[in-house]
């Protein structure tokens, strides 16, 4: 019988443990058996409980970088939508803006339009609605151009009024356009009245949107308010157009003449439509003015 060779002896039976077939049965055996009791008796429930409360911080450490894309993510997106929104919203804002500007601005055009109409109706002379284009850009001067000239029917000296009361006199006429010296232009005169005594004056322009009655006596019946009208002894002018109400009386005056500033009833220096009406076609006061804003003596 050979001797086993030295080193190479195999090894004793409870090192090299049993077979694997036999530790798979022996382990599936076991899993089965606690499957079942703990089926039936609950015993591993503390176990588990335990072993969650220690597990669930690992549990969401591993899933922070997960959700941190996904909401990242999330965020980035709902900011582009809410971008996209409020561009758009801004967008719908700023139409709705101009729209409804220019519809108070087309209600305000009509207003003004119906108002011119109503004056031209209220003088009962020919009369042509314009629109004022610009201003004239002298500082010595207060002159509008308006987009009505000889084509039109328009002739030098023609009055210009807007819905309240006179604006001015048609100085130039072109074919396409014409030239409106306002009333408070400095070498602008004007023939008028005092509504509420008749007392007849000359209306000059003070060159800066006022105006200046002048050689009137000291003693003339005159008070702060009162209503300066058109007289029609120009012949242009029909009488009883509304220019102005009186802003302050000065009495101590040089020369024995009182001084007197007023301001402009009409849009003078704010316009943008007026009429353009044909001069010496005088009618009746009554026509133009109120009751109450008439002569004593028309009245009477």
């Amino acid at each position: 019988m050979a001797s086993p060779v030295a080193g190479h002896s195999p090894p004793p039976f409870f090192r090299r443990g049993p077979a694997p077939l036999v530790r798979l049965v022996l382990l599936a055996s076991a899993s089965l058996t606690l499957i079942v009791v703990d089926y039936r008796l609950h015993y591993l429930e503390l176990v588990r409980q335990a072993l969650s409360v220690v597990t669930t911080p690992l549990q969401v450490a591993a899933g922070m970088p997960v959700a941190g894309v996904r909401s990242a993510g999330e965020y980035f997106a709902d900011l582009a939508r809410l971008q996209a929104e409020n561009a758009q919203l801004r967008r719908e804002h700023t139409e709705l803006a101009t729209i409804r500007l220019r519809q108070e601005q087309l209600d305000q055009e009509n207003t003004r339009l119906r108002a011119l109409l109503d004056m031209r109706d209220r003088v009962k002379v020919d009369a042509r609605v314009a629109e004022v284009i610009y201003a004239v850009r002298d500082p010595f001067s207060r002159r509008v151009v308006v987009d009505k000239g000889l084509t039109h029917g328009i002739e030098p000296g023609s009055p210009v009024v807007d819905d309240v009361g006179v604006i001015g006199q048609v100085t130039r006429v072109y074919p396409l356009n014409a030239e409106v010296t306002l009333i408070s232009d400095k070498d602008q005169a004007l023939p008028v009245q005092v509504a509420r005594t008749g007392v007849r004056a000359v209306m000059f322009g003070a060159g800066s949107g006022t105006l200046e009655l002048r050689y009137l006596a000291a003693d003339v019946d005159l008070r702060e308010g009162d209503r300066i009208v058109t007289s029609g002894l120009d012949g242009v002018f029909v009488p009883g157009l509304p220019v102005a109400r009186v802003k302050s009386v000065d009495r101590d005056g040089d020369g024995g003449f009182v001084r007197i500033l007023c301001v402009p009833i009409a849009g003078v220096e704010a316009h943008s439509a007026v009429l353009i009406m044909a001069p010496g076609k005088p009618v009746q006061p009554e026509s133009v003015l109120p009751a109450d804003a008439l002569p004593q003596e028309a009245k009477k």
